[in-house]
């Protein structure tokens, strides 16, 4: 909850509002968003990761982006995943190294429950969104059709296998 206010501040950012699935307009949406990722939590179903950022001197870290792993079940070979990153972060890396660490940990938490695959979905229009994917060793699967209202072009899916 000590994120809500840089939470809204950064979904401000038009790029951010573009490809996000939910809308963060003020703090209220946002003490709404965290719960959210709680009630996942709680569920054992979604599992969102503030991404922060250490600054000199700090009062607390800056928030940077998020990473979720979605769709989790006991026996089901896939789950998703999802990323953002705030806009002044942004060509640094951060998405890709969240992501590696979001990989590696869910592989190490549900590999063992029949966890096989993760998917990374993104609209074609999203060439950043594809480079984290490839930076990430998620490799490209197939072409997706649109799917309107929560994906109105057409998409990438990219896959990332579980530890041989």
């Amino acid at each position: 909850m000590e994120d809500v206010a840089a939470l809204a501040e950064v979904s401000r950012d038009r790029a951010l509002r573009q490809w996000a699935s939910s809308v963060v307009d003020d703090n209220a949406d946002g003490t709404r968003w965290v719960q959210a990722q709680q009630q996942g939590w709680a569920a054992g179903n979604r599992f969102g990761f503030a991404v922060l950022e250490e600054q000199p001197n700090p009062v607390r870290a800056q928030l940077v982006g998020n990473v979720v792993l979605k769709e989790v079940t006991a026996g089901k070979p896939a789950a998703e995943v999802g990323y953002w990153t705030a806009a002044h972060a942004r060509g640094r890396g951060i998405a890709s190294r969240a992501l590696e660490a979001l990989t590696n940990w869910a592989f190490d938490t549900f590999e063992a429950h029949g966890l096989e695959r993760l998917e990374l979905l993104h609209q074609v229009d999203n060439p950043a969104s594809c480079r984290v994917a490839q930076k990430s060793r998620y490799d490209f699967e197939t072409l997706l059709p649109a799917a309107p209202p929560s994906f109105p072009r057409e998409g990438h899916l990219h896959i990332r296998r579980a530890r041989a």
